[in-house]
């Protein structure tokens, strides 16, 4: 990450983009564990007790993941910060270790997984929309953020993105393999039709 025609770009675009101010402070600041795993973690629990009472199968399985998926995040960041060894922007102090951006990552994993836990439950494709571009909001907001603040290169932004979007499908296919919220054989009981689940679920 020391040269090279692709960093030229990144640093031009670092020089037209960076502003430090407040606001920018405050996008970035949403970036934070502090801001972000609450909100996975509401959402890890809201998830977790609707599974239960609705009796799905494997309710547990999709916020276990969830879980598992933040724990993961800087167990892939920190290494390759190490092994970059990118330096700031002229905004920070001098040091290395920026490429990729850990706040982008905790952003994406933790207000993505949150909205992917999250839209099954949801009964209207208009609440689905809304969640879903929300999130994509704040995720842009963060990142908007951090370039503007000098916090981060572009190019740390969009490394966390690429990452990101890798482990989010790890999560999209752990949620499509578990059973739906609210089941047909759920459905059939209600209604006075047996169901073909035997036993606990």
């Amino acid at each position: 990450m020391a040269g090279g025609p692709l960093v030229r770009v990144d640093e031009r675009v670092s020089r037209a983009l960076i502003h430090p101010d407040r606001f920018s402070e405050l996008l970035a600041d949403l970036g934070n564990v502090q801001a972000g795993v609450p909100v996975l973690v509401l959402a890890l629990g809201y998830v977790a007790v609707r599974g239960g009472r609705a009796g799905v199968e494997r309710w547990w399985l999709p916020p276990l993941a969830a879980a598992v998926l933040m724990a993961l995040v800087p167990a892939f960041v920190v290494p390759l910060k190490d092994w970059t060894a990118r330096p700031g922007t002229p905004a920070v102090p001098p040091s290395v270790g920026y490429f990729p951006s850990g706040h982008t990552a905790t952003a994406v994993v933790t207000y993505g997984a949150a909205t992917l836990l999250l839209l099954p439950w949801l009964r209207t494709a208009w609440a689905r929309r809304a969640l879903a571009l929300g999130c994509a909001a704040v995720v842009l907001a963060v990142s908007y953020g951090l370039v503007r603040r000098g916090y981060h290169w572009p190019l740390d932004i969009v490394a966390s993105w690429c990452l990101c979007t890798v482990l989010l499908t790890g999560l999209v296919l752990v949620i499509s393999r578990s059973t739906a919220p609210v089941s047909r054989s759920t459905r059939r009981s209600s209604a006075g039709t047996p169901s073909s689940r035997t036993g606990p679920s």
